[in-house]
Parts: structure tokens; C-alpha cells; sequence
């Protein structure tokens, strides 16, 4: 079993270096069934000039050069804000087994925004989705990085 709260720090530590790189703070941690990580990366959408410079895309692409396949079978991702519709898609198409995340995002969470692509049975692959692990601190993170933005471009 699977250790949540200690994967979702990781994540939370990743998405720290986001903070400190100017990106918004979200980190991606992804876990095998052995509880080995395969992958932590974190946003870097403005360094790579990348619209899907996601953190969880981002853990997904590492884990293909690992596996030599883009199949994720059997694996965990933990990310400190709850997924896009992109990001979402990106783990179906991956085989994901299991999604934890922490923040709820009200404007851009695709389970948020009622868009359950992980259980629609048109799709191939379904998955679990655990939400709200460790929610305040990922909250927290987020909204300090949000005020401090705000800060700076306001006249």
C-alpha cells in the first residue's frame, strides 16, 4: 500500500522548485506498484516556451524513456493540483492505474469542471482518482505563489 501523504510531500517538493523558477507550482510524482518513483518533474511551461509543459505531462514523457514504452501500467501519479482536461486525457492515453492529487482547481480541473473522463466508458482505460491529499498545504503553495504575482503587476 501506497504511503499518500509522504508521495504527495515529494510532489509538494516539486512543486516548490516550480515556485522558485517562476512557474506555477504544481509537481508531479509518478510511482510504481513497488512504490518506486519513476518520475518527479514539475511545471516549466515558461522556460520551455511549451503549452504542455504540465507537470504531470511532463512525468508522464520521463517515465517513456524508463518503461521504453508509453504505456504507464500499474503506476501512481500524485500532483499537487488537480489535472486539466489535457493532463487528464494524457493519463488515460498513458494507462495511469491511479491519480492522487491535492488542490482542487474550481476554474480548471477537469473533475471539477464535471468532465469525468477517467470513468467514461467510451474511452479505452479507466483509473481511481483520489482528491484532496494533503489539500491545504497544496492550496497554500498555489495561493502564495497567486499573491505574490498579483503583487508584482499591479501598478
Amino acid at each position: 500500500m501506497l504511503d499518500d501523504d509522504w508521495y504527495m510531500k515529494l510532489a509538494i517538493e516539486q512543486a516548490e522548485k516550480a515556485y522558485k523558477d517562476g512557474e506555477v507550482p504544481v509537481g508531479a510524482i509518478l510511482v510504481g506498484s513497488d512504490g518506486k518513483i519513476i518520475s518527479a518533474t514539475h511545471n516549466s511551461k515558461e522556460e520551455s516556451k511549451n503549452p504542455v509543459g504540465h507537470a504531470e505531462v511532463l512525468a508522464l514523457m520521463e517515465s517513456a524513456g524508463k518503461f521504453d514504452s508509453w504505456r504507464c501500467l500499474d503506476t501512481t501519479l500524485y500532483v499537487t493540483l488537480e489535472p486539466c482536461i489535457m493532463c487528464l486525457g494524457a493519463m488515460i492515453q498513458a494507462r495511469i492505474s491511479r491519480l492522487v492529487f491535492g488542490a482542487y482547481d474550481k476554474k480548471g480541473g477537469a473533475l471539477s469542471l464535471g468532465y469525468h473522463l477517467n470513468t467514461d466508458n467510451r474511452l479505452n482505460h479507466r483509473f481511481n482518482v483520489m482528491g484532496g491529499v494533503m489539500h491545504y498545504e497544496c492550496s497554500k503553495q498555489l495561493s502564495q505563489f497567486f499573491k505574490e504575482r498579483r503583487k508584482q503587476y499591479t501598478p
